[in-house]
């Protein structure tokens, strides 16, 4: 009984028989990486900061500046709960399983009814 490439693993072949480029057994040797020194980065890093600040200004920083930040920050009061007062609508029947239906007049009630016993 013979040994297939598929069960052991093999560094040349894939697991569908075709042949590797690349394999572990010759690797490519990569080219060592020039390292910047850290102050060139920080530079860079200072020039694009500094590119944001002008281009997205902070809208919280701006209201610090014109003063009105603590008016727009002090309104956290609790909404009122919002209640139907009109007389348009004179109930709620269920159509089906759960879906509440509105009905606005006698005639609509009368046919939803109809409709959930047929």
């Amino acid at each position: 009984m013979a040994v297939t490439s598929f069960y052991m693993g093999s560094l040349r072949y894939s697991p569908c028989g075709r042949k590797r480029k690349n394999h572990a057994a010759n690797r490519v040797k990569k080219k060592p990486v020039a390292f910047q020194s850290a102050a060139l980065r920080e530079s860079q890093l200072n020039k694009i900061r500094e590119r944001q600040a002008v281009q997205y200004n902070s809208l919280m920083e701006e209201y610090m500046k014109n003063g009105n930040y603590h008016e727009i920050a002090s309104d956290c009061s609790k909404k009122e709960t919002m209640k139907y007062t009109g007389t348009l609508v004179k109930g709620i029947a269920t159509m089906h399983k759960s879906n509440a239906v509105p009905v606005i007049s006698q005639e609509e009630a009368t046919d939803i009814a109809n409709m959930r016993r047929n």
